[in-house]
């Protein structure tokens, strides 16, 4: 088959680790001919390129800015995107026929590129479902339900749906979410198409770990806790500040925060006035730093606002899951992280306004026993349930 895979992440090197350039060597590896459309933003000063990186197919569209800007130039990019890709694919694509394509949200609003090659070449169409936009924003008060850009913006999320043959969700939450606010998509095929990786053998010893933790001046007698991604709105950063200020005196653990966001300047203030003895803040890492540096840490954390009545699912989860780390995960009620991570046995969960239950959770995991039980366990779970190969077969099931 021929596979076209559309993605607003900046796809360069096919070989990376990530929940899309494992699954689109997964489509490789099993002989499909695979085909990438990945932006290049404009402050990268890059043009339009089109090349075979490891056996795919890659073009990079020059858009205009969609990260690190505020949110003004964000939103006008992020509307222009879907006239670049059609543009890039009439003029790059023009003599290719596909038979599937591949596309997640965000964003919404690639309806014009799915429904031109749908009738082009009578593809089939999957939406691996990663963002529920506008709702999330609303969620978050960035504007209201009630008013004209959220109305413009859930006109598009309808007829993404609409346009899609085949919808894969997170969860069931997720799915179940989808279904209760678009009626109108009853009759589409939706199932659970989680998030997922290629797992690799890790190897990884006492003196590896103490030199990792040396670099970072991390201490070695303490119960690591690892925060790393996105530190945006989403997160809900001031509940992620209180539970830091509360265990401010906790001498028995650490916690490191590695990433950036539009929420990284409100964390680094706190650090700044309060700077907290048994944690610290750490801008953005390369992925092999980054991997390095988990595979150090006892327990990884993930937080979501509480205020979201959306089910997300980060996709930060597999990374704790790859290094066989316990999971600690505070949360809003309408996300079912928490129920698998606590089926699973793999972790704890409580809601992201309960400082007072977070901090007892935080002192569970001291216990170095219970640690490694659900560290196996982790890593267990991961490969039973979340791998790219598994997200594969979900997918191919539908063209045997």
């Amino acid at each position: 088959m021929k596979i076209l895979f559309l993605s607003i992440s900046s796809l360069n090197n096919i070989e990376v680790k990530g929940i899309y350039t494992d699954l689109i060597r997964q489509f490789r590896d099993n002989d499909h001919q695979v085909y990438v459309i990945s932006p290049t933003e404009k402050r990268l000063k890059k043009p339009t390129q089109y090349k075979v990186v490891s056996g795919v197919h890659l073009l990079k569209v020059k858009i205009g800015n969609i990260t690190q800007n505020n949110l003004i130039e964000k939103g006008i990019s992020t509307l222009r995107i879907e006239g670049q890709f059609l543009k890039a694919i009439k003029l790059y694509f023009k003599n290719i026929k596909f038979d599937l394509i591949l596309y997640s949200t965000p964003p919404i609003t690639f309806e014009k590129v799915i429904s031109y090659i749908k009738k082009r070449d009578q593809a089939k169409s999957y939406l691996l479902l990663k963002d529920i936009f506008p709702q999330n924003a609303v969620d978050l008060n960035m504007f209201s339900n009630k008013s004209l850009i959220y109305k413009y913006f859930r006109m598009k999320e309808k007829r993404l749906y609409k346009i899609s043959d085949l919808i894969g969700c997170m969860s069931q939450a997720n799915l179940e979410f989808l279904y209760k606010q678009n009626k109108e998509i009853s009759g589409k095929h939706l199932e659970i198409c989680p998030n997922s990786i290629n797992p690799i053998s890790i190897e990884i010893d006492e003196t590896q770990i103490q030199s990792i933790r040396k670099r970072y001046n991390i201490p070695f007698d303490k119960t690591v806790f690892i925060y790393g991604g996105n530190l945006g709105k989403p997160q809900g950063i001031d509940f992620l500040i209180e539970c830091l200020h509360a265990n401010k005196m906790n001498q028995h653990v650490y916690f490191v925060i590695a990433g950036s966001g539009t929420e990284f300047n409100k964390i680094k203030a706190y650090f700044d006035k309060e700077p907290p003895s048994n944690a610290q803040l750490i801008k953005e890492l390369p992925q092999e730093d980054y991997d390095q540096l988990v595979l150090s840490c006892d327990v990884g954390l993930i937080f979501l606002d509480h205020r979201f009545t959306i089910p997300n699912f980060p996709s930060r989860l597999l990374s704790y899951m790859h290094a066989s780390m316990p999971v600690l995960a505070a949360t809003d009620t309408s996300t079912d992280i928490g129920q698998v991570i606590e089926q699973g046995k793999f972790g704890l969960w409580s809601e992201s306004n309960n400082v007072e239950q977070f901090n007892k959770q935080i002192n569970q995991f001291v216990n170095s026993n219970l640690r490694e039980k659900m560290g196996k366990n982790s890593r267990l779970y991961l490969e039973q349930n979340y791998t790219s190969k598994h997200t594969y077969e979900i997918i191919m099931n539908h063209f045997k």
